[in-house]
């Protein structure tokens, strides 16, 4: 085999940046990422566990070891300049290439290390725990970030490749290519308090849902935004009485008496079908959604991040039998909802 710096593009030590690698280092360019990343000053010292001064004194250093001018100050907040996007892209590019590097060391011992960064819908926090914790405990030397928001939060990050994988409620339309794995069944159920006059009764209209006053989730989010096209396509208008961007708060909220909501029955995982909320049997329900895997089409993805799709989708079946053990009733739908994506294993070159 030829020797490496032999290779087409290879950068020999001659022409390497002997400036920066002298008086930048990497801590300040991971802070540096931080801040960009997050937006914040502070924020990235409380995800580094330093001190705000300090992160300010190093992102100075780095400043003048480079000799330009790297955020622009606008408020409270900091934005980083045409130069500071430029070092904030490389920097990713190196800490990417590090923790492949990281990966493969560790793999080589015979253990896995690295770092996962996830960012997952709302309500995809209700089961995702269950999934990192088996991964984790498969891999325990890997450190988990997470990351949940609304659909349309995540499209933004996303679009931003602010996280490796993400798990939606639908693949996004407005983002760059991307690559999507079905993933679990997602069923969307018509739930109301334990007393309310609808519960037991078999096959109600949709007609009479529509006279109810709904709890909906606020504006940007999937499911809602399923909820209205279902009502739309019957030509129904519906009661709106609240919106609230917490499912558990909705839950509350339905117990309490001031209305009845949808919700993916994943919301329902720890209450289980006797807790304090009932699930309608309405005609056209459950709405059968589907989770998703994403992930952007033009990132490679890192060992780490692959290895958990891998186990996620391999996983799936698993999850979809307990969905079945605890709802019974809904055994046929689940079974028949679509079944995880299948990758072909790499195999390593040699």
């Amino acid at each position: 085999m030829a020797p490496p710096f032999s290779e087409p593009g290879y950068t020999p030590p001659s022409s390497m940046p002997e400036y920066l690698i002298r008086y930048a280092t990497l801590r300040q360019l991971q802070i540096f990422e931080a801040s960009v990343r997050l937006g914040s000053l502070s924020r990235a010292a409380e995800e580094l566990f330093v001190t705000q001064p300090t992160v300010s004194m190093q992102i100075k250093k780095l400043s003048e070891a480079l000799g330009v001018l790297l955020f622009d100050q606008v408020g409270r907040n900091v934005r980083p300049t045409d130069m500071g996007y430029e070092l904030y892209e490389t920097c990713r590019k190196i800490f990417e290439s590090l923790a492949n590097l990281e990966m493969k060391v560790s793999d080589h011992k015979g253990m896995k290390r690295g770092r996962l960064r996830l960012g997952v819908v709302t309500t995809a926090k209700h089961f995702v725990p269950e999934v990192l914790g088996e991964f984790c405990r498969q891999y325990p030397g890997i450190d988990v970030g997470l990351k949940v928001s609304n659909r349309d939060r995540m499209t933004e990050r996303l679009n931003a490749y602010e996280d490796d994988i993400y798990i939606v409620g639908q693949t996004p339309t407005d983002a760059m290519e991307i690559k999507s794995y079905p993933f679990s069944p997602n069923p969307l159920v018509v739930l109301a308090p334990r007393d309310h006059p609808l519960v037991g009764v078999k096959n109600i209209p949709l007609s009479r849902i529509a006279e109810e006053a709904l709890i909906l989730r606020e504006p940007g989010s999937g499911i809602r935004d399923a909820i209205l096209r279902r009502f739309q396509k019957h030509g129904l208008k519906i009661n709106v009485r609240m919106e609230i961007g917490s499912n558990e708060a909705i839950k509350h909220s339905v117990v309490a008496g001031l209305g009845i909501s949808i919700l993916s029955l994943h919301t329902l995982s720890l209450e289980g079908p006797n807790g304090p909320v009932a699930i309608l049997d309405v005609e056209g329900f459950p709405i059968m959604r589907q989770w998703y895997l994403v992930h952007p089409k033009g990132k490679e993805l890192s060992l780490v991040a692959d290895a958990f799709l891998q186990f996620a989708l391999n996983n799936e079946s698993r999850m979809r039998q307990k969905m079945i053990s605890q709802w019974p009733e809904m055994a046929e739908t689940l079974a028949a909802a679509q079944p995880a994506a299948r990758i072909e294993k790499k195999q390593d070159k040699n």
